[in-house]
């Protein structure tokens, strides 16, 4: 079954960091549309509260594998619902994280797993509403080359990226549906 003919209802909201992935969301699921928050940020919340080191500015690699394997789990447990299933960031994020900690391509990682819905949304680095924080530490200037790294990765496992545009959160909400239909 090719990427085009896969039914999947399972979308990707991907792209820079602080671009307004979670507040897209938190709008969606007002809306009453299912979605799983970004495995990342769970992960750097329970790694600092244990003094664990997955983080990725301490290690990397071991953070985007508890990514992968957080995301995989996320991805497993809403594998039978029939409705749109919003992911921030999510499994192809964290493949891609990870090929860039170990050099494996992404698409090795990913193995046999089922595609997404070919059309990711990608937030574009948005400097205006960009904010650091206690899990966001990465300055805007990294969280633009992780952006290119992303556009160039789903470019290439055969994802149809589209570009969000910077607009409110209603309109941005709307423009993603739209595109859905």
């Amino acid at each position: 079954m090719t990427r085009e003919e896969t039914p999947s209802r399972h979308v990707i909201l991907s792209g820079c960091s602080g671009g307004g992935k979670s507040t897209l969301l938190a709008e969606l699921g007002r809306r009453g549309f299912e979605f799983i928050e970004e495995p990342g940020r769970r992960i750097v919340a329970e790694e600092i509260r244990s003094e664990g080191s997955a983080l990725p500015w301490v290690d990397p690699e071991a953070f985007a594998r508890k990514a992968f394997d957080m995301a995989s789990r996320d991805r497993a447990c809403v594998k039978g619902t029939q409705g749109w299933v919003f992911f921030d960031r999510g499994l192809i994020d964290a493949a891609i994280a990870l090929e860039h900690a170990t050099g494996i391509a992404a698409s090795r990682i990913l193995g046999g797993q089922d595609p997404f819905h070919r059309r990711v949304f990608l937030t574009p680095p948005w400097p205006e509403i960009y904010k650091q924080d206690n899990e966001r530490r990465h300055n805007m200037k990294d969280g633009i080359l992780e952006y290119r790294r992303l556009l160039a990765a789903f470019d290439r496992l055969g994802y149809e990226t589209i570009i969000l545009p910077k607009i409110d959160v209603e309109a941005r909400t709307n423009f993603v549906l739209e595109r859905l239909s």
